[in-house]
């Protein structure tokens, strides 16, 4: 599966949302996963300084991500196919 980013707008003062955000995407990705199109929450970063939450999850397909987060309600900036730096990663290295 690819790992995409999905940017939201969150206000620094409103921290409790992104419980609630995550919570639906889990919901609207479990509803999509048992119909057939695969997607996983991996984890969620909140950036306060600059109001952005970024969820990233796991997917076949861009579609998947957007259905999803259609589904889920979420008001998002973008969502982009992330890029694994692998040199970083234990697992990789012989």
């Amino acid at each position: 599966m690819t790992e995409f980013l999905i940017e939201l707008y969150v206000s620094k003062t409103d921290r409790g949302a992104i419980a609630t955000l995550r919570e639906r995407l889990s919901n609207a990705a479990a509803a999509l996963t048992s119909e057939g199109s695969p997607i996983r929450l991996v984890r969620s970063f909140f950036v306060p300084e600059d109001e952005t939450c970024f969820l990233l999850v796991e997917a076949l397909t861009a579609e998947t991500v957007h259905e999803t987060a259609r589904r889920a309600a979420l008001a998002c900036e973008r969502i982009s196919e992330t890029a694994a730096d692998l040199t970083h990663d234990r697992r990789y290295h012989t």
